[in-house]
């Protein structure tokens, strides 16, 4: 590869990096398991996963599930985490390709086809505050009191395993339409464990990558409001923060072009009809319910309307200012005073002002509802999520709302698969 190349995507906040893979022996369905950041209160699948496993080289022994992160062994983890890294770099369990990205092909049980794109970014160019400038964004606030953890994890480790998802506005498909012509060679194939669905990937190499960074030059310079950006973090928003405040710890000391200047992440079109935009439900204790979404009402809504759990169900899929509400044996829509954005902007900003206000984020509609019906719960049901919203919303806003939507469910995931080098 030519240093053209590398520079033309690095005025994108791009990096063309060496991918590391598995070796062509390796069991791809024990070598990928799932996001660590998923089923944190599910011990239970972990142990389950660990099981399939074995003895079998594995992603999971590279990552820190989040389910044991207060765990008092976690340092013990960690150094584990690292060791089996270089194991694995050491004894040829892992392979490193020649500089290129990987188109990725996935399925699920809910999507026949998601396509993403293995690519390293540019720290420098990533910027996670309220407000930023850089051409890759956060789309939520960070949490600052969560980034030690995955700090310590980063910090010393000779690779990195990602599950990073970052999002490009592509509606005419420029990126994955281009990819899909240049029959690219095939890297590996495999089922996923635990209702995973299954991914393939490919090699982009060569002439296909100059097609991709015409296609994300055109995409910036398509880029609307008055501070135009080109990629917006879609999932593993603090595990990309950690990586940056590492890279800003070591910065002083190292070379520019050090390999822990860039993560590995994938890219997925927003328009991608495999990418489901799931809402986020909010779940409140309130002794007085009746009181409580009087008050709610009273604050952010101009009308309450009363009508089945199959009504607001309906209604809420084509709606563009109103929540839904199950407190009991009531339910009903909310028509909001503002037709802001997004109405769960509305929603969390009337949330975070509540003083020991105990709030749960829920995925699914229907395990809302059951929680919704019990004593002492109310339940708020978001509309559906628009994506056309996601980057104006960013834009103008700096970041969204707190849990404003989720890509996919559990089993939608990104699974471990692709690593990179991240010292020297």
């Amino acid at each position: 590869m030519n240093d053209a190349i590398q520079k033309r995507f690095a005025r994108l906040g791009v990096h063309v990096p060496e991918l590391i893979l598995p070796s062509q022996e390796i069991d791809l369905y024990r070598w990928a398991v799932i996001a660590c950041d998923q089923h944190t209160s599910e011990p239970d699948y972990w142990e389950e996963v660990a099981s399939v496993i074995g003895d079998a080289p594995s992603t999971l022994r590279l990552v820190f599930p989040e389910v044991y992160l207060q765990d008092p062994d976690a340092p013990d983890r960690i150094e584990s985490i690292q060791t089996a890294m270089r194991d694995y770099l050491d004894t040829g369990v892992v392979r490193r390709l020649e500089p290129g990205f990987a188109l990725t092909v996935r399925s699920t049980p809910h999507v026949s086809e998601r396509n993403g794109l293995m690519l390293a970014i540019d720290l420098d160019s990533y910027d996670f505050n309220p407000g930023a400038d850089s051409i890759i964004r956060a789309t939520e606030r960070t949490i600052l009191e969560r980034l030690p953890a995955r700090v310590r994890v980063r910090s010393g480790a000779p690779m990195e395993v990602p599950h990073v998802l970052v999002l490009i506005d592509d509606p005419d498909d420029l990126v994955f339409g281009g990819l899909s012509e240049s029959d690219p060679p095939q890297l590996y194939s495999t089922e996923l464990m635990l209702g995973g669905g299954s991914i393939t990937g490919y090699h982009i190499t060569g002439s296909a990558l100059d097609g991709v960074a015409e296609a994300l030059e055109t995409l910036f310079s398509r880029a609307k409001g008055k501070r135009p950006f080109l990629f917006a973090v879609g999932d593993g928003n603090h595990s990309l923060a950690a990586a940056k405040r590492v890279w800003d710890e070591m910065k002083p000391s190292v070379a520019p072009d050090h390999p822990a200047r860039y993560a590995l992440v994938e890219v997925v079109n927003l328009h991608d009809p495999g990418l489901r935009f799931e809402p986020i439900h909010r779940l409140i204790a309130a002794e007085d319910r009746d009181q409580w979404l009087e008050n709610l009402v009273a604050q952010v809504g101009s009308k309450i309307t009363e009508c089945s759990v199959d009504e607001l169900r309906t209604a809420l899929r084509h709606s563009t200012g109103t929540v839904g509400y199950i407190a009991g044996g009531r339910s009903g829509l909310i028509t909001l005073k503002k037709n802001r954005e997004l109405p769960v902007t509305a929603i969390q900003e009337y949330l975070n002002k509540g003083e020991d206000l105990n709030i749960d984020y829920i995925h699914g509609w229907d395990t809302s509802i059951q929680l919704g019906g019990r004593a002492g719960n109310v339940a708020i049901l978001m509309p559906e999520f628009d994506p056309g919203m996601l980057f104006p919303t960013v834009s103008k806003r700096g970041v969204l709302p707190r849990k404003a939507f989720s890509l996919g469910e559990a089993g939608e995931k990104r699974y471990y698969l692709e690593a990179r080098l991240i010292e020297r």
